[in-house]
């Protein structure tokens, strides 16, 4: 089982950066795909990005790519998000999740484990 908090999300005006954090706790972390999903008011949960366990293979939704990068640091079991170029749009509750599958993927209801989220507001 692993334990995941986020931090770093905050108000930024549209077209600056981010950083989220994502700690996780356990010894496994390594073992895990690891994902980042937002939550914008009144809408339903959605994919960002996702990376393997390695760190050699990501995705991102179309709506982040060039924008984001998703990486991990596996010595301090730690999962990043940098998001730069931010729009009013990207404004949301972000999470981080972790997978136990080898592969890494989109789908919210494959991830097992979840954070409790770091606000994110962008301001036009």
């Amino acid at each position: 089982q692993v334990q995941l908090v986020e931090s770093g999300g905050g108000l930024v005006q549209a077209g600056g950066s981010l950083r989220l954090s994502c700690a996780a706790s356990g010894r496994t972390f390594s073992t895990y795909v690891m994902g980042w999903f937002r939550q914008a008011p009144g809408k339903e949960r959605e994919f960002v990005a996702t990376i393997s366990w390695t760190g050699t293979t990501t995705f991102y939704a179309d709506s982040v790519k060039g924008r984001f990068t998703i990486s991990r640091d596996n010595d301090q079991n730690t999962l990043y998000l940098q998001m730069d170029s931010l729009k009013p749009e990207d404004t949301g509750v972000y999470y981080c999740a972790a997978d136990r599958t080898i592969k890494v993927n989109t789908n919210i209801s494959s991830y097992d484990y979840w954070g409790q989220g770091t606000q994110v507001i962008v301001s036009s």
